[in-house]
Formats: structure tokens, sequence, C-alpha cells
């Protein structure tokens, strides 16, 4: 079970991009994962007619280490630390460290 997980709120702690939210897309590796609207670059893209793929300067979303994001406690409103434990029907959870409320109900 991972810390982090597609769908998760998460905030930037370190980079360019301090302190904006985004929505974690898709987890790369253990290492880096793809956050919406996070660590843009823009991408000269050749058109392809035959595909209907327009040609120009797009903005792609690049990944960022996993290190430098933190999950979003909407209880805080701040980035926190996330941990596991089991409950008492013996499910494993994702928690909050800050205030022990359990991430995924």
């Amino acid at each position: 079970m991972q810390k982090l997980r597609k769908g998760d709120e998460v905030i930037v702690l370190i980079g360019k991009d301090k302190g904006k939210q985004g929505k974690v897309l898709k987890i790369i590796d253990e290492k880096k994962v793809l956050v919406e609207g996070i660590n843009r670059a823009k991408k000269h893209q050749k058109g392809n007619p035959n595909a209907g793929v327009q040609g120009g300067i797009i903005d792609k979303d690049m990944p960022i280490s996993i290190s430098n994001v933190g999950l979003y406690n909407p209880e805080t409103k701040k980035a926190d630390r996330v941990g596991f434990k089991f409950l008492d029907d013996g499910k494993k959870v994702r928690y909050f460290k800050s205030t022990n409320e359990v991430v995924d109900a």
C-alpha cells in the first residue's frame, strides 16, 4: 500500500510550484508522480493531419518527485504526513499523523 494514490489532493512542498495544489493523475513509479497543473513544460508538437493532431506549442504536465509533495489535509488546510494503521475489523487504512483522522474511510 502506497502513501499517495491516484486521485489524491496534494500540495507541492519544494520547487518552482511551491504551495500549489493539484490532483494526482498517475503514479509513475515509487519515486515519481504526475500532478494535474504542476511542473508544466512547453512541448513543441508536430502536426499530423491523418491522426487529427494539430501542431504547435502545448503545455504538458511533467513528473515530480514524490518527496516534494504532501497529502492535503482539508481539516488543517495544509500538507500532512501519512501513516498506516489497522482498524478493529482488520482493515489497513491511511491516516493523517497530525490529527489521527483516517484518510480513506
